[in-house]
């Protein structure tokens, strides 16, 4: 190596001066040259001129106070992180627009915006407020339901138990059931079919069906000629297409209906609910499958069977959520080639489907519910086919309506015709429905048929084809109407066999009546028309 010259070394000693003063210059303005000082034994100076390089440095930096440390504090710190984390999350929105705050909107020159001020004298107000208050309004109109409620509670229950180490053992093992319900019901719907719900299963509601109840009602004496009867507030939600079917659970203020735009909708009757009057308990959308008839099985009502103009139809638990797509009858050797004509009967074990239309007459084919498996088969003779069905009271026994105006009597006891009979006047059929009291259970060989038994009333009323007939629970009403005809229904006080004058009248909304129902105590009457809305009537006395 090269010796350094004179220059190199002057100009090493100006910037770094020489290698004794190195430290010295390096740390001259430094807390540390102080520290150096009294490495060097000039501590006695440094005290004597009472400095002792600190006078620049705040005093809390100085003292510490030494506790003892909560073991659990890191865990309940980073709960209450993750907590507020996930509030925050859930508050931000996914878009905001820098306009808002410039935009600006006056509450009181519209009529609409007057209720979302919070004082008389408020008027303009900044577009984000606006839009907060629009999303306040209609979460007081349409609040989140229960069941999603308790799903967002357990989904961030989880999340927390697990991001804090908790055991949630407790809480899997309470939703232990509805965890596997729903997963039995993924299953069956991705195997099946396409079913979209929006509460699967009723699990909440059904648990709390009992309060809904309450004490029973004593059962009134309707008047004949005259009815008390007041309009309520209709189903809040609307069909695209006309109601297909009405039915009432025949236990739980739950009304069932459905359309042809495969949607089907579960409403908890209550005009009474704040903020929406009757809400929605679910609504259920079948895809591929135009809805044409639903109702409730047995007198428990735990299942719904709904089908339409397809070659399979479906049962759905409402309890469990478990649903089931059945495509063939077991021991059935013909083809049904459709399952949209079906009637349970009233016992809850059977199922009747009309299997064929032909000019002879037609076939029924009765299924077991349960089992899925085929029965027996009722056959009909007549001209044009069958137009309806309906079961005995028993549940041992069917009335066919042929579209002749023929009436055979089935036994499913002994699998044959019990008797055949036509109305004295008919000319031709289009429903049936069997109802009231002191009846006979079965027709069978306690009955004597005649061939052509003389009616004890007819109702005239309506000029065109009756397509909607149905009986009260009770026994004191038949409702009866026709779709061809705007407004065409009719009341019928059974004791007496009279046609109610006072309802309808000319301003009574009905439409074009698609479907009629009764509730299980007979003081609801349900009707849907043609558009898709479900209106509502109570009936006192």
């Amino acid at each position: 190596m090269d010796e350094k010259d004179s220059d190199e070394e002057d100009l090493e000693r100006f910037v770094l001066g020489n290698k004794a003063s190195f430290r010295e210059q390096l740390f001259r303005d430094d807390f540390f040259s102080d520290a150096s000082a009294l490495a060097k034994g000039t501590s006695q100076d440094l005290v004597a001129d009472g400095a002792t390089g600190q006078e620049e440095i705040d005093d809390s930096a100085l003292f510490f106070i030494d506790t003892a440390r909560d073991p659990t504090a890191d865990k309940k710190a980073l709960a209450i992180l993750q907590k507020a984390a996930e509030e925050d999350d859930a508050n931000i929105p996914a878009w905001e627009d820098s306009d808002d705050e410039r935009l600006t909107v006056s509450l009181a020159n519209a009529t609409r915006l007057r209720k979302l001020r919070t004082t008389e004298a408020e008027d303009l107000v900044s577009g984000t407020e606006y839009a907060r208050r629009l999303r306040q309004q209609y979460q007081r109109l349409y609040p989140l339901p229960a069941w999603a409620r308790e799903a967002n509670t357990d989904a961030k229950r989880r999340r927390r138990s697990s991001a804090s180490g908790i055991d949630s053992s407790a809480d899997e093992d309470d939703d232990g059931d509805a965890e596997n319900s729903n997963n039995n019901n993924n299953n069956n719907n991705n195997n099946n079919t396409e079913l979209d719900s929006t509460a699967l299963p009723l699990e909440s509601f059904l648990r709390d069906a009992k309060s809904f109840n309450g004490a029973p009602r004593k059962r009134r004496k309707l008047r004949p000629e005259t009815l008390d009867i007041q309009r309520t507030r209709d189903i809040p939600d609307t069909h695209k297409a006309a109601v297909g079917s009405l039915a009432f659970h025949p236990k739980h203020p739950i009304l069932l209906s459905s359309c042809v735009s495969s949607v089907m909708y579960l409403h908890h009757v209550d005009p009474a609910a704040h903020p929406t009057p009757n809400p929605a308990l679910t609504s259920v959308q079948v895809g591929s499958t135009d809805l044409r008839r639903a109702a409730f099985l047995g007198p428990e009502g735990d299942e719904i069977v709904f089908a339409g103009r397809r070659r399979y139809f479906h049962s759905w638990n409402i309890s469990s959520g478990l649903l089931k797509k059945v495509t063939q009858i077991q021991g059935h050797q013909r083809e049904q080639r459709t399952m949209e004509r079906f009637r349970l009967s009233p016992c809850g074990r059977y199922m009747a489907l009309v299997s064929s239309d032909k000019k002879g007459g037609g076939m029924v084919n009765v299924v077991n519910v349960r089992t899925m498996q085929w029965i027996a088969q009722a056959r009909a003779n007549g001209r044009g086919g069958i137009s309806d069905l309906a079961w005995w009271r028993s549940g041992d026994g069917l009335a066919i309506l042929g579209k002749d105006g023929q009436v055979t009597e089935w036994s499913l006891v002994t699998k044959r015709t019990a008797g055949v009979w036509r109305d004295e006047g008919s000319i031709g059929g289009t429903v049936m429905a069997l109802g009231g009291h002191n009846g006979p259970a079965g027709i069978g060989g306690t009955v004597e048929i005649k061939t052509l038994p003389t009616p004890t009333r007819t109702f005239e009323q309506l000029t065109t084809p009756i397509s909607v007939v149905t009986f009260a629970p009770d026994g004191q009403l038949l409702a009866f109407g026709s779709l061809h005809k705007k407004d065409a229904l009719r009341l019928v006080h059974l004791p007496s066999c009279t046609v109610y004058r006072n309802w309808p009248t000319e301003q009574t909304p009905l439409g074009r009546i698609s479907a009629v129902a009764f509730s299980a105590q007979s003081d609801v009457l349900a009707v849907g028309n043609d558009v898709g809305k479900i209106r509502m009537w109570e009936i006192r006395s």
